[in-house]
């Protein structure tokens, strides 16, 4: 496993070692181990999530607030994503910043999503599945996120804004600007 740092301060890509023969591949996914030596974190993780998804599907930007922040660890099983954060923490130097990177089955890499980010996706082929393993449990009361085509964040999500599928619950999400008033 290779853990680079993105320019997002705590946010990492993970590329993990694949081995390929005649039968196929195998890679370890997950090791908690080597994970928290090559991040140089003690994250434990507590549950884990899935979803299946169209093209054109954006999910995000979603975060857990207060004591209920989320980290997670996300990759693609199936198809390929556009996957976005956003650094929301207050005091880090990357405050404000987002980082994009397209998540695919086959270069199998991951993101780490530290916690006090928002965290999306738009889903770039028909029934890609999404995973993500979270470092705390989901709580409904502590649901928070920036609408997705906040002008403060401009995130090119790299399709058409008429390709968008997204939940009402999404459309309903605050900008930037609202969310620190």
């Amino acid at each position: 496993m290779r853990a680079e740092e993105t320019h997002l301060k705590d946010c990492f890509v993970i590329t993990p070692e694949v081995y390929l023969d005649s039968r196929g591949y195998f890679m370890e996914s997950f090791n908690q181990e080597t994970f928290n030596k090559a991040l140089q974190t003690n994250t434990v993780f507590v549950q884990d999530n899935e979803s299946k998804s169209s093209r054109g599907v954006l999910r995000g930007l979603h975060l857990q607030t207060g004591v209920h922040g989320q980290a997670k660890l996300v990759r693609v099983t199936q198809g390929s994503v556009l996957d976005v954060c956003v650094d929301l923490r207050k005091d880090s130097p990357t405050f404000g910043e987002h980082f994009s990177i397209v998540l695919d089955a086959i270069d199998k890499k991951q993101l780490f999503v530290p916690r006090g980010f928002a965290h999306g996706f738009v889903v770039l082929e028909d029934q890609t599945v999404f995973n993500y393993k979270c470092d705390n449990y989901y709580n409904k009361a502590s649901e928070s996120g920036i609408i997705y085509n906040d002008a403060t964040i401009n995130i090119d999500w790299n399709l058409p804004e008429e390709a968008f599928i997204l939940s009402d619950k999404d459309l309903e999400l605050p900008t930037f600007e609202k969310l620190f008033k």
